[in-house]
């Protein structure tokens, strides 16, 4: 029997037994309705569940009763063989705008929609034909300096962050010289990379304090010699840069211009 099983003291209600609901989805919906209703009523101020992530219908139903997904939760459950399987987990506050009224669907939309990683990178040149390249501590490959955008930060503060981070420098950012979407990569998803102009520093690497847990040190590379360095969607995204016009930003699919 599907039921509300409340953890002691903390106000928190989960939904049990979902296996257990009609197939008919209004049915379920109904059912999940009261039992969350109950819950609020009873004093608890959020209801939470767990769904397989292989059972799209079912989370379906918790959404339409106000759950929303929260993450997922890997090898949390067992599945019929035994082997642990990942689960979503869904949860709804009582605070939360009913389904149906202003603001849920909004609510439900922000929770359920993909969200890309965003990188920030900017090139600085010696005003010699020469750009910097960063020696991580964390990777082989050789990389333009720069990071992944924080939440709620715009791509240049979040550029800017990553210069003082790891050069110790306050450098202006320049205009947006690139845009390259990287496709999936070993255990990264895919993300967009926003690529500005930092201009010429010829006094960087003398002026730069790098953070030592993220750079070795930093490099003057010619555009020829970065192949040896850099991973291959990065010397792609060099060469492309090399040949720009000035003023034109380009666009990217893995360090390629589309054609």
């Amino acid at each position: 029997m599907t039921s509300i099983q409340a953890a002691a003291g903390d106000g928190v209600a989960q939904l049990v037994g979902l296996d257990l609901l009609p197939a008919d989805e209004r049915a379920a919906v109904t059912i999940l309705d009261g039992l969350v209703e109950r819950a609020f009523a009873a004093g608890s101020h959020r209801v939470e569940a767990e769904v397989l992530t292989t059972d799209p219908a079912l989370q379906r139903v918790l959404r339409r009763v106000g759950l929303r997904p929260e993450g997922t939760a890997r090898g949390r459950a067992a599945g019929a063989d035994g082997i642990p399987v990942d689960v979503v987990r869904m949860g709804r506050l009582r605070d939360d705008p009913q389904p149906g009224e202003p603001g849920a669907f909004l609510g439900m939309l922000n929770a359920t929609l993909p969200r890309k990683r965003v990188i920030v990178q900017g090139v600085a040149d010696d005003g010699a034909g020469r750009f910097l390249l960063c020696e991580l501590t964390y990777k082989a490959h050789w990389d333009l300096p720069g990071g992944v955008a924080e939440p709620a930060e715009s791509p240049v503060t979040s550029l800017e962050r990553e210069l003082r981070e790891e050069l110790g420098l306050d450098l202006p950012v320049g205009e947006l010289v690139a845009v390259d979407w990287l496709p999936p990569y070993r255990q990264w998803e895919d993300a967009v990379l926003l690529v500005f102009d930092l201009g010429s520093v010829p006094d960087l690497v003398e002026r730069a304090v790098l953070q030592p847990s993220e750079l070795r040190a930093v490099h003057w590379t010619r555009p020829e010699q970065a192949a040896d360095h850099v991973a291959p969607y990065v010397a792609r995204l060099l060469d492309a840069l090399a040949d720009r016009p000035p003023g034109h930003c380009l666009f990217l699919e893995d360090g390629l211009l589309r054609s």
